[in-house]
């Protein structure tokens, strides 16, 4: 890709932040106070370099590992294994070693000594960062400290959280930007950001977090958007590609996620290449793309090993314009 076409994609994702903005209707928000880092974890943009890089989710491997912290100590050399030099951490895994000096150092050893590189650690189980009673947000806040020192001593660019909110839409609005900026205040001093998925409930509506986020507006403040995660409730499923599209504008980072696949490779919930195209072309992405397998048919090392195949394919469709061979 020349650097005149990478400028355009930068260009291009400014422009959306903007829009989007102009959209949720805040307007005391211009360009200057949405996230300024909202989209460029990773802008090298040099010719023959891939469109993207790949990263292992530790969800993918969520019936196979032990939730007492030992089995976390393997997951950078499971990742090498297939050939990914990336780890994305889940918080239930280790959640008792979160301060835990000598484990934080031991894990970091390991990632060196295989060559991986820690990217962020998805974060569950502590407290609502919306919740409606004042003195329970502030608790979910503080809860959420240690990941970002842990975070922090492990070298990853970010913690994934949770809009939890209840209540009307414009009530989670208030009381999600209430606890999201006020951790990535946190966040701002350790030089770590705070990243929210898809992730159920309204966080599931593209047009709902999209608008939190920029009410947000701290630089910190990003999104990971996940292929998969798009049921608002039991009767309401958003389009997981205008929700995408509607996120990819503060986006840290992007989660593949998968489920099951058909006889010629292709994920049989997502079009990969419609995703990708949406994520890489439209919106300039060229950072780490995150495998999280989560299907039942295939086993787990099946499922990434068929995830990461189907990324690689489309990566290099994506990149020479021509389909690859199967």
């Amino acid at each position: 890709m020349s650097h005149d076409s990478s400028r355009s994609l930068a260009h291009r994702r400014q422009f959306l932040r903007a829009a989007a903005t102009g959209a949720a209707g805040l307007g005391g928000f211009s360009l200057l106070g949405l996230p300024a880092e909202a989209a460029t974890p990773a802008l090298g943009q040099d010719r023959g370099e891939p469109l993207f890089t790949i990263s292992l989710a530790q969800w993918s491997l969520h019936r196979t590992l032990g939730r007492d912290g030992k089995d976390n100590l393997t997951f950078p050399k499971r990742a090498k294994a297939y050939g990914i030099d990336a780890v994305e951490y889940v918080n239930s895994f280790w959640k008792e070693q979160a301060q835990d000096a000598r484990y934080l150092k031991d894990l970091k050893t390991v990632c060196e000594s295989e060559g991986v590189q820690s990217v962020l650690i998805m974060v569950d189980g502590e407290g609502a960062l919306g919740d409606p009673d004042a003195k329970k947000r502030s608790e979910a806040v503080a809860n959420h400290h240690k990941w970002i020192d842990a975070a922090r001593s492990l070298g990853c660019h970010s913690i994934r959280v949770n809009a939890q909110s209840s209540g009307s839409w414009a009530e989670q609005t208030k009381l999600a930007v209430d606890g999201l900026r006020r951790l990535c205040e946190y966040g701002e001093t350790a030089g770590v950001n705070v990243i929210v998925e898809n992730h159920g409930g309204l966080s599931s509506n593209g047009k709902w977090l999209s608008t939190v986020l920029a009410m947000v507006g701290h630089p910190r403040m990003g999104a990971l958007p996940d292929f998969g995660n798009f049921r608002v409730s039991k009767d309401e499923l958003y389009d997981r590609y205008i929700g995408t599209a509607e996120l990819m504008p503060f986006a840290k980072g992007v989660s593949a996620k998968s489920h099951d696949f058909d006889e010629k490779g292709d994920e049989t919930g997502t079009d990969y290449r419609q995703m990708l195209r949406i994520c890489c072309l439209d919106h300039g992405w060229r950072g780490r793309i995150g495998i999280e397998y989560e299907g039942g048919r295939l086993s787990e090392d099946e499922g990434i090993r068929a995830t990461k195949a189907l990324l690689e394919r489309v990566r290099d469709e994506l990149s020479t314009g021509l389909p690859a061979n199967k």
